[in-house]
């Protein structure tokens, strides 16, 4: 029988690479997206697509609802994330409460929502999280914070749901071509108030270069492909891996979590 998976987040970059890595192995693919066009524009390519909002709760519960009156679910990827430039002291609560939503609470309730189906027949949950759920970096602070959030959440479920049936995988990609910088500018723009920070200075010269005049790739930056390869294979592979790397970046934090001291990898998150 022909496989589903539900992935989120299906717009752009990771999420779209992804629903038609998937569908080109022969799965059926149930896509979300937040914009009526993305919906069309996923249908026309012959996947399922629904729409989400996952700050909704109401719209995480009736999207559950369809997808599992769609027919059997072997596989749940919990793509979808979106980012909050700014200095950590310029962040208000609202900002904070905002991110979390959509990135740790509505992936979290779309998770424990599936699971029970999982549980009666097999499946795996794969959440993908970020180079920044290893290691923070200046500007980044609220978004960091969801992913660290995301790594603990996804490392007990693992443990916790060992002997079920179902599967528990962290994807950690480092920097990925995608749309996540230009997508943040509505919500930098919302939340910041970057003129009245006593950071304006800083401000100028480096973040809103980065956001509004982007220079082209980031150093060791790889195609949302290198991220689909380890979708695949986490979702193909007998025996899944706890956690795949992608990019030089995202190995590097990863040995150094564990080797550097604390002042070592200051430094190196310093300079980016």
């Amino acid at each position: 029988m022909t496989r589903r998976v539900l992935i989120t987040g299906c717009s752009s970059g990771i999420g779209l690479d992804a629903a038609r890595r998937m569908q080109a192995a022969g799965w059926r693919v149930v896509a979300t997206c937040r914009r009526p066009e993305d919906i069309a524009a996923r249908r026309a390519e012959g996947m399922e697509c629904l729409h989400l909002e996952l700050a909704d709760e109401a719209s995480v519960a009736r999207l559950a609802g369809e997808v599992l009156a769609g027919g059997d679910l072997d596989a749940l990827v919990n793509n979808a994330a979106f980012a909050l430039p700014g200095a950590v002291e310029d962040v208000p609560r609202g900002a904070l409460r905002a991110i979390f939503e959509a990135n740790l609470f509505g992936t979290h309730d779309l998770t424990t929502r599936l699971i029970p189906h999982f549980r009666q027949r097999g499946g795996r949950v794969v959440n993908i999280s970020s180079v920044l759920g290893l290691i923070g970096i200046p500007w980044r602070g609220p978004y960091v914070a969801t992913k660290f959030a995301l790594e603990g959440l996804t490392d007990v479920l693992r443990l916790e749901m060992a002997g079920t049936g179902v599967r528990i995988v962290l994807i950690e990609p480092g920097p990925i071509t995608s749309r996540i910088r230009a997508n943040a500018i509505p919500h930098f723009e919302t939340w910041i108030d970057w003129r009245n920070s006593p950071r304006a200075d800083q401000y100028r010269a480096g973040l809103l270069k980065r956001l509004y005049q982007p220079s082209g790739p980031d150093r060791f930056e790889l195609p949302a492909s290198a991220v689909s390869d380890r979708i695949h294979r986490a979702l193909t592979a007998a025996n899944p891996a706890p956690r795949y790397y992608v990019t030089a970046p995202t190995w590097i934090s990863a040995t150094g979590r564990r080797l550097l001291p604390t002042r070592a990898l200051d430094w190196l998150a310093r300079r980016g």
